[in-house]
């Protein structure tokens, strides 16, 4: 496709190399704050795709994926269905998400104070990485005697609406980690954060295996794409 020429005068450079430019101005002036999704995407495309307007594939990603985060958890496939998506373009968003994870991972992992003076941060880092996934997903965050993050294992990956732990394979991670605590963590696709009848037995019974070899279970966290719950808010651990 060839560029979009000025409307005005043909002569003059494209739109929306004066549109580009301005996006550019108000990202560095608020690091984007007060930019719509769509416009962060829009932003990022004119890095993969030089010479077009960029906007419309910007508005089709939103309309597809819902917001920036869904579109960065999307598949490089899932992705290239989009009109104007290019395998460039594809991976500049896994990458863009592969840094957000890091630096949300660094956030956590490198903080001195124990997890629950810095809950905020947990709970983005496990909505960043789970709140946009079609299957379930259950992990589990180890913390040291003073319950700061020492280490993060992916148990299992399930159906779109099931995974299946062992609270034997629980115990056998806590130990080879030397974790003294525990987070549990899994996702609901549906975005019901509600725990079912299956998410309170399994969390007791892990509880359970856990008091036997003294290590504490501080919380199991439900991740949907809008909302978390906590089991032990809700007063089940």
């Amino acid at each position: 496709m060839t560029a979009r020429t000025n409307q005005k005068d043909p002569t003059l450079p494209p739109d929306y190399l004066g549109h580009r430019a301005r996006l550019r101005e108000r990202f560095l002036n608020d690091g984007g704050k007060s930019m719509a999704d769509y416009e962060i995407i829009e932003l990022m495309l004119t890095y993969a795709i030089p010479r077009r307007d960029v906007k419309p594939i910007a508005k089709e990603i939103i309309r597809k994926f819902g917001s920036l985060a869904g579109a960065a958890k999307a598949s490089v496939a899932k992705l290239l269905e989009v009109r104007g998506i290019s395998e460039n373009s594809a991976v500049l968003f896994k990458l863009t998400a592969e840094a957000a994870r890091r630096f949300s991972w660094a956030e956590l992992s490198a903080s001195d104070t124990p997890v629950i003076s810095n809950w905020d941060a947990m709970i983005d880092y496990c909505r960043s990485e789970m709140a946009h996934l079609d299957i379930e997903e259950f992990r589990i965050i180890f913390l040291d005697i003073k319950c700061r993050v020492i280490g993060e294992e992916i148990m299992q990956k399930g159906t779109i609406n099931q995974v299946a732990i062992h609270p034997r394979e629980v115990l056998k991670l806590t130990m080879e980690k030397k974790a003294s605590a525990l987070i549990l963590v899994h996702n609901h696709p549906s975005g019901d954060v509600k725990p079912s009848r299956a998410d309170i037995e399994i969390t007791k019974q892990i509880k359970q295996a856990l008091e036997s070899i003294n290590v504490s279970l501080l919380d199991h966290v439900i991740i949907g794409k809008y909302d978390y719950a906590s089991l032990k808010s809700m007063q089940v651990i």
